[in-house]
């Protein structure tokens, strides 16, 4: 299925191993991320087509459905369950309605979905007319082609769901390597640095972001640092926390975004990184803080290379100050096929791959 701007398979639990590791090696061969092109999987070369959602009925009060994320790797053997992906959510409840899992209602189906990666739960809400799941419709998304029908996610408690506080190094701005950094957790942890205090304007593409060796060292290295500071250890092989450039938007409501996953700039940007950008755009302190806003809500756009995506935040008073208590923002998603996957041998053999495989020639 493609949900937002991603796409991977998308599998109830029961389908897979129950054995941990057995689940990754398959996964693994699905995608085929021991190749840099994939060629031997579903995956596409690129992380945003190397993710998996794998779906269950919930046994936790108040949910319809278990979701667990799988950043499975390009050109290397891993498998990290630690972050969420918003745009492969918005999959999960048509998905979950077709397969039985949930009963569809007429018109529309709001399902309440818990993340296992973080603890976090977000209603989604699709178009169901006839009591079956439409992809068809008129909702159009940056980075997408044509139109679909609209799935609004409602984020209920994704602030501090990872890490246990939303600035999880205890300040909202450190300053290291002589540069000011906000760490968030607000659906994904982000680390979040200003463009202009690298040289950049922020509105580069990806491509030109890319090709600056020095400057993605160096946001690595950073990573690195921040990651350790945010109380999730060793990042080194993890793919959070996500680095991310901000920059002045074209009005007082939205701001300007550039989104690593984590060592190439996103072609447009996460759903779950906007959620936090947003609410370190909306809160003060931050270096991405904007004006001051009162508790509400308020509708804030996320800018990025191919648009920008537009987020309902609600701010609520705590104590002296403010926080973020939701966000709510509409995706699209379609099935792409439904079938039999079959997978290579070795998946399941003993001799061991290499984790890393050397770079294909240049095209």
């Amino acid at each position: 299925m493609r949900g937002g701007t991603s796409r991977g398979p998308f599998f109830l639990r029961e389908w897979l191993p129950s054995d941990e590791h057995e689940r990754d090696q398959t996964l693994i061969g699905a995608i085929g991320a021991c190749d840099p092109l994939q060629l031997d999987g579903l995956g596409g070369n690129s992380t945003l087509n190397s993710k998996v959602a794998i779906v269950s009925r919930s046994s936790r009060p108040g949910c319809d459905l278990d979701y667990l994320f799988a950043q499975v790797g390009v050109g290397t053997k891993t498998v990290d369950t630690r972050p969420n992906c918003g745009n492969m959510l918005s999959g999960v409840a048509p998905f979950a309605i077709e397969q039985g899992l949930v009963s569809a209602q007429e018109g529309r189906t709001t399902v309440r979905i818990y993340n296992v990666n973080t603890g976090a739960s977000i209603d989604a809400t699709v178009c169901t007319p006839g009591r079956q799941v439409t992809y068809e419709g008129e909702t159009r998304i940056n980075g997408v082609l044509g139109t679909a029908a609209p799935i609004l996610l409602d984020f209920l408690d994704a602030w501090g769901a990872v890490t246990g506080k939303v600035f999880p190094t205890g300040q909202q701005i450190d300053v290291v390597d002589g540069l000011e950094v906000t760490c968030i957790d607000a659906a994904m942890p982000l680390m979040i640095l200003r463009a202009k205090d690298l040289g950049l304007t922020g509105r580069e593409y990806p491509a030109e972001l890319d090709a600056k060796t020095h400057l993605l060292h160096r946001i690595e290295k950073l990573r690195i640092l921040m990651g350790a500071r945010m109380g999730l250890g060793d990042v080194t092989h993890s793919v959070i926390p996500k680095p991310v450039l901000v920059s002045p938007g074209d009005g007082p409501n939205s701001i300007v975004s550039r989104y690593f996953t984590p060592h190439k700039c996103h072609s447009s940007h996460a759903v779950t990184g906007a959620i936090g950008v947003c609410s370190a755009f909306a809160l003060s302190g931050t270096v991405a803080s904007g004006i001051a806003r009162s508790p509400g809500s308020h509708p804030l756009s996320v800018i990025h290379p191919q648009g920008q995506i537009d987020v309902e935040v609600e701010i609520v008073a705590k104590g002296d100050t403010v926080a973020v208590s939701r966000a709510a923002l509409v995706r699209t998603a379609r099935k792409i096929m439904q079938g039999e996957l079959h997978l290579p041998a070795y998946v399941f053999s003993d001799q061991a791959l290499a984790t890393e495989v050397a770079a294909p020639p240049a095209e």
